[in-house]
């Protein structure tokens, strides 16, 4: 059932993205929070497992345009933020780590119907929300050609901020950010795109693995199953104390890396991250079965803290990388990586020896620390701009709209740190 959701993902995640690059970041995004709270609901009146396998397959085909809505805040973000501020939104992913536990402990041993429905209302609120305050990328707009929408989003962001828009945006500005291309899927594997696209596939792979995989080694450790007697059936009995105290380390994990990223860099993060995770994981699968519960609680607290770290990086590292025609398409792609690596992770847990699992484990979190560390460094560098440092900044370093001013040639360009 888990790697069906995360079979959905992987399909979902290639179509939506396609769909943010080619038809607006809006309207894809809008349609993943209407997938996933739709059939979310619709997961409490499946009539058997064969259609809870089918929706719970179209929820995972929501869930995999997430990365859509994280482009979409990452190209309305100056240089001099983007970082820090990429990762503290990555605090209501947290929330919903914590969450889940929660409503499990609440309602699971009542009614599982009641449960799938409480995990899809998080979305439904954030889908209504979104419709009501989210506007299209401003850089997807010109990527397009649609210069007048995107100055209309930027001037609404100028009003909402309290400036005054005529001043900072006037009617005759003429934005030229970025250049007006057509891309595909086709076009990560180019030349100029192929090597930094298996790269960044590599890292999502193995990020997947790690963090979807210790997530469930914890669920596993923490499992004290219990057999129904003349039954040959376990019925779980999860420690729900132990398991929520190490989601929480997410919350420790990503205050870590928002405090680091911009000093460390990007590369540096996710590298320390994943090899911390993969020792930490490692020693947690050797120490179960013989150490006591505090010392497992602590290990896994420190497992889940350091993959977090990792993922959320990457996830700021991709979004940087590409340039804005491919951004969604090839942040998709490497989300359906990831989702290759999510899918195969439960298979990999079903191992009965979890020792061997901890180890595996461990060589695939180093792989990940190696292939992370060919990436190209996006720290301090305009969305797209890795290999170089065109694009204009203002004194302190913040990333500007670049445009021609049919009123005044020479007045200096405005900095998007006043209007996002």
């Amino acid at each position: 059932m888990t790697a069906c959701v995360f079979a959905g993902s992987l399909v979902g995640t290639l179509t939506l993205g396609y769909l943010g690059d080619h038809l607006g970041r809006r309207p894809a995004f809008l349609l993943s929070c209407a997938i996933i709270s739709l059939f979310g609901v619709f997961t409490a009146f499946a009539t058997g497992y064969a259609s809870l396998l089918c929706i719970r397959f179209m929820v995972g085909f929501g869930v995999g345009g997430l990365t859509v809505p994280f482009d979409i805040f990452a190209e309305f973000l100056p240089t001099s933020h983007r970082g820090k501020h990429l990762l503290v939104i990555e605090y209501f992913w947290t929330a919903g780590s914590l969450m889940t536990p929660l409503f499990a402990y609440l309602t699971l041993e009542t009614s599982w119907r009641l449960f799938v429905i409480m995990c899809a209302l998080p979305c439904i609120v954030s889908g209504f929300l979104g419709f009501c305050l989210v506007p299209e990328s401003p850089r997807w707009l010109i990527s397009v050609g649609q210069d007048e929408r995107a100055l209309a989003v930027i001037r609404n962001a100028a009003r909402v901020n309290g400036l005054d828009p005529d001043t900072q945006f006037h009617t005759n500005v003429k934005l030229k950010d970025e250049h007006v291309e057509e891309s595909g899927f086709q076009d990560l594997l180019s030349r100029k795109w192929r090597k930094i696209t298996l790269l960044l596939w590599f890292t999502w792979i193995g990020y997947a693995i790690g963090y979807y995989g210790t997530i469930l080694a914890v669920t596993r450790i923490f499992d004290d199953e219990e057999v129904v007697e003349g039954d040959g059936h376990g019925v779980p009995h999860f420690d729900y104390r132990a398991i929520f105290i190490s989601a929480s380390a997410e919350v420790l994990g990503l205050f870590v890396v928002i405090q680091t990223i911009d000093s460390f860099g990007r590369i540096p993060s996710q590298v320390g991250s994943y090899i911390c995770g993969g020792i930490f994981l490692f020693s947690l699968s050797m120490s179960a079965g013989s150490a006591n519960k505090t010392i497992l609680t602590i290990l896994a607290f420190f497992a889940r803290a350091f993959e977090m770290s990792g993922s959320c990086v990457t996830w700021v590292s991709t979004a940087e990388i590409l340039s804005t025609e491919i951004r969604t398409t090839g942040h998709s792609a490497a989300n359906a990586m990831g989702r290759t690596g999510a899918f195969l992770s439960p298979y990999l847990l079903s191992h009965d020896n979890i020792k061997l699992i901890g180890s595996v484990m461990l060589v695939l979190h180093l792989l990940t620390a190696l292939t992370a560390y060919h990436l190209p460094e996006s720290k301090g560098k305009d969305l797209g701009h890795t290999s170089d440092d065109k694009g204009g900044h203002d004194e302190g370093g913040n990333e500007m709209f670049r445009y021609d001013d049919d009123r005044n040639e020479s007045q200096p360009s405005p900095s998007s740190t006043g209007v996002v």
